[in-house]
């Protein structure tokens, strides 16, 4: 039995036309070095842009969040608290808990970057940026937050937020980066994903027993900035 042939179609996305190159039904007139060509040229304006940045904190959080909800506010005032303490504002440049960490960093008179990325719904820039960079490639957009960012704090969120988070800790667990603050904000939130993580990862040995300690869990904006700048002055060697 033989498959079907499909009909060819034109990718609906550059990252769709590079990640599935590999399919019948996506087809384009580049080839293998044209489709890096564009993630490079992604790469390399982020890091013009960015170079000068300084010690800075990645704010992560749901777009679809409204701004009269409870956790707009913790998450404005907590980039707000951040920005006072001498750190940029990095955030995924949306709607959302995005927008507010942005609004708290031009609060603080802190330097507030959004890192938008196209896509077909939800991610509309917000107005609270001082920098903003747009990107087609999702793999390109993760290589700022992680190589700008001091820190990681993760508001309540979807698969998005999710995706960021595992990532760093990935990252962090494989010593692929430099060990850096991890922060969770929203207790009642997090805590069924963080008993599963200790109840089956770590008994099911699929993780270490101190894997765990690679996050912090809090609903107190005075925790969050005390755990960024405690690690923050260790990474970049300064007094707390």
């Amino acid at each position: 039995m033989s498959l079907p042939d499909v009909p060819a179609r034109a990718p609906r996305s550059p990252d769709e036309e590079l990640l599935g190159a590999q399919l019948p039904t996506v087809r384009a007139d580049l080839d293998d070095g044209q489709r890096t060509a564009r993630a490079t040229e992604e790469l390399e304006t982020g890091f013009r842009t960015l170079a000068d940045l300084g010690r800075a904190i990645s704010i992560f959080g749901s777009a679809r969040v409204p701004q009269d909800a409870p956790e707009y506010a913790l998450a404005r005032e907590t980039a707000r608290r951040l920005g006072e303490a001498g750190c940029a504002i990095i955030t995924g440049g949306g709607p959302g808990l995005m927008e507010a960490a942005n609004r708290g960093a031009q609060d603080a008179g802190a330097t507030s970057v959004g890192l938008n990325i196209v896509l077909p719904f939800e991610q509309a820039p917000n107005p609270y940026q001082d920098i903003g960079l747009l990107f087609d490639f999702f793999f390109t957009r993760k290589v700022m937050f992680v190589r700008y960012s001091s820190a990681f704090v993760v508001f309540p969120g979807g698969y998005g937020t999710l995706d960021e988070l595992f990532e760093a800790l990935v990252l962090i667990q494989t010593e692929k980066i430099d060990d850096f603050p991890v922060v969770l904000v929203g207790v009642d939130f997090w805590s069924p994903l963080v008993d599963w993580i200790r109840g089956r990862l770590v008994d099911d040995a699929l993780i270490s027993a101190d894997d765990p300690a690679l996050f912090v869990v809090t609903d107190d904006v005075e925790e969050i900035v005390r755990t960024v700048v405690h690690g923050c002055a260790q990474q970049w060697a300064l007094p707390e």
